[in-house]
Order: C-alpha cells, then structure tokens, then sequence
C-alpha cells in the first residue's frame, strides 16, 4: 500500500507503523466493540500485480488493512506489520481504512495512462467487511470503476455485498463484472470456530442466490480446504451440493497454505482447539508455507469429480453475462452518511 504523508499533522501516539503517513484519526464505537478503526488518506488506490504472477487481473484495491473476518488462516496477515501491529489480534481488530480511496481511484483512472485493465478487489482484506457498512467505500469505487469503463472482479465472504447488487447490475451492463463468494466450510459450528467474524454459512448461500438470480455467474471459492477438518468425502460433497443448489456456476478450490506468522496462528489456535493433528501438520507442511505434493494430489483426484458430479467444473474465471443490450448512459447518486 503506498501512503505518503499529505500534510495531516496529527499527533496519534498509536498507530507508530503509519509514521502519521496521511493518518486522520483513530475511532473506536460501541457498534463495534474491541475493534479500533484508524482513518486515513491514501495517495495511490491502484496495486499493480507483477506479471509473473499470471493472475488474470493486472490491478487490485484494497480499501482496507486488518480484516474483522477474523480467518484464523488469512494469508494476509504478515502485511499488518509493516504497521508494527501484530498479525494476530491486530490484524482483526485493527482496522486501517483508507476513506478517500474513491476520489483517489477516480482521478487515477482519468489519467490518460489508464488502458482499462482488470482490476480485483478482495485479494488481500475482504471490502464487505463489517466496517464497509459504516464506511461505504464500495459504491464509490464501483461507480469509478464502472465510468472508466474498466472490468473489475470482487471475492468476498460478506453478504453486505448484496447491499450494493443494484449498482453492480447497473455496472454490469456497461462493464465486465465478476462476482465470487469464498464458503470453504459447511459445518456451522467449525466455521465459527475458524472465521468467527464472517457470515454463517447459510447466509453466504443466500448471497450466491442472490446473485445468481439477478444474472450473475457466481464463482465460489471453495478455498483454503483444511486439511484433516474440511478434506473429506462427505465435508466436500455436501458443501458442493448445496453451492450448486444456490445457483453457482463454478467452484476454485485449493488446500490451506500458511505463509510467515500466519502459520503460527493457526498452529497456536490448532493446538488448543485440535491438539491430536498438531503433529500431522508438521509433517504435513514441513518447514514451508504449503502442503505436501502427495498431498495436493490426493485432494485434486478427491475434489475434481465431486465438483464435475455437481456441475461446478465450467469456466471459473469468466465475467457474469448480463443483458448488456440497454446501454446504462448514468448510474444513481450515492448518498454517504456522515461517519460515526
């Protein structure tokens, strides 16, 4: 993230990570007990993706760092101490949001620069986040995005985003939209467990019918599989029943890899929770960040026809095919509240 100073001179004492880097404030409110928001200004809303990644996006935006979705593998964590936060606790209850994100994106997108490239967001920290419901970063972005002509995806756990699925039909008709909801867990209680901060299970099936109803093809990621707690037969095979039941129209899994301190998170928080498969994860992952090679395999020949069986197997990756016969000329104003 490229914050520059922008001549906020405010004295925070609490965030020392941000150097007062375009830091305005920190708020906390009883909506949101034990999570402490710090606002401030970002000079750069756009990251480029290199190219050797092979991602089919060349951009991303993150309007926010530190996620209340609290996933005890988000492989997101380390970036929070680049703050001098921790990436544990921190990283769910410290939350960064950048609140000019959309003026900035707007004038980066005027540039004559801009050629228009795919952009993602939701690759790093979740944008349906609890907080977006205060802030309401996204319908700005989306608005930005969708009058710069320019086809942007959103991976998200949040069922806030149904909040904005009038602005994204809108946007739709004009550009390529992308819609994908991560659900890797279909027991309730396990889910709690390893995403305390996110949405039930049942709910996020209802946000994929949601969108799958109003003309989207809705991609779900059924990712990170955790091994020995959602690799098995019957685990996969009832979460890929029900995806397909809510309308889906494709499935991306993968198995749990864990990078830098993340790893430490999750093993601490396995050992008090599941002490007897300690072991087999450190044999398992070793001293590296992912799984085994026999093991990847093992899931792959599991996984691929339980997915073909539910007609999940189509092409992940393509944009939602709406009605794009009716040219949207504008789309409607957004009202933004006065924060907190």
């Amino acid at each position: 993230m490229r914050w520059q100073g922008l001549g906020v001179d405010l004295d925070d004492g609490a965030l020392p990570g941000l150097d007062r880097a375009g830091f305005v404030r920190t708020v906390s409110t009883p909506e949101f007990e034990g999570v402490t928001f710090h606002e401030v200004l970002c000079k750069s809303a756009l990251n480029k993706v290199p190219p050797e990644s092979r991602l089919p996006f060349a951009w991303t935006i993150n309007p926010m760092r530190g996620c209340s979705h609290a996933c005890r593998y988000c492989f997101a964590r380390p970036t929070h101490e680049y703050l001098d936060l921790d990436a544990g606790r921190d990283f769910d209850s410290q939350i960064v949001v950048k609140t000019n994100i959309a003026a900035v994106l707007r004038r980066e997108l005027a540039r004559r620069s801009w050629h228009r490239e795919r952009v993602a967001l939701g690759t790093n920290t979740d944008p349906y986040q609890r907080a977006e419901g205060r802030y309401r970063l996204m319908p700005g972005i989306i608005r930005a995005l969708t009058e710069a002509a320019t086809p942007f995806s959103i991976l998200t756990k949040g069922t806030l985003m149904r909040r904005d699925l009038s602005l994204l039909t809108l946007a739709a008709q004009r550009v390529e939209v992308g819609i994908a909801v991560s659900l890797a867990i279909h027991d309730p209680e396990l889910q709690h467990a390893v995403e305390p901060g996110t949405p039930t299970p049942k709910a996020r099936l209802e946000l994929i019918r949601t969108f799958a109803d109003a003309g989207f093809r809705v991609n779900v990621m059924v990712a990170p599989v955790i091994p020995y707690l959602t690799d098995s037969e019957r685990h996969l095979d009832e979460l890929l029943e029900a995806i397909a039941a809510a309308g889906a129209s494709g499935v991306t899994a993968f198995p749990m890899h864990l990078r830098g301190s993340t790893r430490g998170w999750f093993l601490s928080w396995l050992a008090e929770e599941h002490p007897a498969l300690v072991r087999r994860y450190r044999q398992l992952y070793g001293r590296g960040a992912y799984v085994s090679p026999e093991y990847s395999a093992w899931l792959r020949a599991r996984i691929d026809p339980l997915i073909a069986r539910q007609g999940l197997s189509g092409d992940r990756s393509s944009p939602p095919q709406l009605d794009r016969a009716s040219k949207v000329d504008s789309l409607p104003a957004i009202s933004v509240p006065t924060l907190f």
